[in-house]
């Protein structure tokens, strides 16, 4: 196994909005390689970690950390099957982890050749390379639109499958398909036009919005009074989702024409940590540039009334 430096994004800020009390029950639901557990226990927290990568799993065990291998999406479930009906705080930090980044064979990025590949749990059956290889035109247009925002969406769909028919390509490498997109829709400004495609298939492979949906309805429930939900997002995508969903638990006050006023929102209420997104520093984006688009926010869960 390739050793890594990782840096955790955001590391004191999210655990600073989680509010970590000396023997209090904390979920980390997306563990990665450990950097936010460490700085939880180090204040005094107990961690339960989640993950669905085999390698972090092995990187966790070797610290003796309680980590289960699952889903984030099933991470209510997980901490009641481990004896925790109610913790005290949550924190997801979403997205792909560098190490995951970093090894070719994943097929994450086109920065490195690698099999088309992008599975977090390698023992899914689902690969990048089957969607771009089976799906239909309207298919993955739809995939790369959705998930990748992607303004070419049609057209590159359209020519993905020409070239299968046409000239019966496979495309089963990073750097075939980051290839192929940059070469039909050319290169303009620093991203690499390929970028959004990669993001999509990712998001499709992994069914990362359903995973989520499911952790925040979930984690609300899980969450004791008083506790707190903390979500690291690298996507305008998954950043909407979290603040339309922590929006609609703190909910506000609506004044009655008859006089008074009413609470509109979902249930369990809860208040906001951060009423507007935080962000790495400029120190932070400098030693680690994928810090860049990150946005951290958090919610406390009230009282029960």
């Amino acid at each position: 196994m390739q050793e890594f430096v990782h840096k955790s994004v955001l590391l004191h800020e999210a655990v600073d909005a989680l509010a970590v009390r000396s023997g209090g029950r904390y979920v980390d639901g997306t563990f990665g390689r450990g950097g936010h557990s460490r700085e939880i226990v180090s204040r005094g927290g107990l961690v339960l970690g989640i993950d669905r990568d085999d390698e972090a799993i092995a990187a966790a065990k070797a610290e003796n950390f309680n980590v289960v291998k699952n889903r984030h999406g099933n991470l209510k479930e997980v901490s009641v099957a481990n004896g925790w009906s109610q913790v005290d705080g949550i924190l997801l930090d979403l997205g792909v982890s560098s190490p995951q980044l970093d090894e070719a064979f994943r097929g994450f990025s086109f920065m490195r050749d690698g099999p088309l590949d992008m599975r977090m749990d390698v023992s899914d059956s689902l690969t990048a390379a089957d969607i771009v290889n089976e799906e239909s035109e309207e298919n993955l247009a739809a995939i790369f639109r959705e998930f990748g925002q992607e303004p070419n969406a049609g057209r590159i769909a359209r020519a993905i499958v020409k070239e299968r028919k046409l000239k019966g390509c496979y495309f089963d490498s990073t750097l075939k398909l980051a290839n192929f997109v940059e070469r039909l829709v050319g290169r303009r400004g620093a991203h690499h036009p390929a970028t959004r495609i990669f993001q999509a298939l990712r998001m499709a492979v992994n069914d990362e919005i359903g995973e989520l949906e499911r952790a925040l309805e979930g984690g609300i429930e899980l969450l004791a009074p008083g506790g707190r939900f903390a979500v690291i997002t690298f996507e305008s995508l998954t950043d909407r989702i979290v603040k339309r969903f922590f929006a609609s638990h703190v909910g506000k006050m609506r004044s009655l024409q008859a006089g008074g006023e009413v609470w509109q929102g979902v249930e369990p209420r809860a208040r906001p940590v951060t009423k507007k997104p935080i962000t790495a520093s400029d120190e932070e984006i400098k030693f680690n540039p994928r810090s860049r688009s990150a946005k951290l926010r958090a919610i406390e869960k009230e009282l029960d009334r």
